[in-house]
């Protein structure tokens, strides 16, 4: 697996939990990164079993409750899928936290460490703008209204391609390989699309938050 890759995913789990000063992200070193991305997966893992907890005790109750018609099987039913899914998804992230020392023992540390600050830095430094362009780029939706996951991904995409210059195709293609990982079932699409509108603004006069079009 390649540093960036594994850069990119360790900056997009870490981020809700490291401080956002620039100067104490620079301070993190590799451990800090993996205990702030174990961090966020447990969270994640914690919310998942109690989702799916819910949705268990809304299906039993709703079979105890009701007479034995077809409506409410059905209901019943897809309570129990939606607990299946969330059950799932903490499974995934157990998997994603345990893989993830290993993962970084075996890969170039000092390099993924290097290109996670730099995501990390690049965003809060640049927060407002990358913020603006994202807002512009967004149709019927309010960037703080979007899922913590799908915004950060938006995030650290959206620095790369303006303020570490990063390929604009490689660029997205992986944010689309981090929502298929963390995001919903069709979270992948949202994020492509707009990504794509990003990269159209970026290519208009002005376009570029920050810089100055020759």
């Amino acid at each position: 697996m390649q540093a960036r890759r594994i850069a990119r995913e360790l900056a997009l789990l870490a981020l809700s939990q490291l401080p956002s000063s620039p100067d104490k992200i620079a301070s993190q070193d590799l451990p800090d990164l993996l205990l702030a991305a174990v961090r966020t997966l447990t969270a994640e893992v914690h919310d998942a079993l109690s989702n799916a907890a819910a949705d268990l005790s809304r299906s039993h109750d709703r079979l105890l409750n009701s007479e034995t018609r077809a409506k409410t099987l059905e209901d019943a039913r897809a309570m129990v899928n939606e607990a299946m899914t969330h059950t799932e998804t903490a499974i995934n992230r157990l998997g994603t936290a345990l893989e993830l020392p290993e993962i970084l023992q075996l890969s170039n540390r000092k390099e993924v460490r290097a290109l996670a600050l730099s995501l990390l830095t690049a965003f809060h430094e640049n927060r407002d703008e990358i913020d603006d362009l994202l807002s512009r780029s967004l149709v019927d939706w309010q960037l703080n209204r979007l899922a913590r996951v799908d915004r950060d991904i938006l995030r650290l995409a959206a620095a790369e391609l303006v303020f570490l210059g990063h390929k604009e195709n490689v660029t997205i293609t992986e944010a689309v390989e981090l929502a298929k990982r963390y995001s919903s079932e069709d979270g992948y699409k949202f994020i492509n699309g707009v990504l794509r509108r990003v990269t159209e603004q970026l290519r208009q006069p002005g376009g570029q938050p920050g810089r100055q079009v020759v």
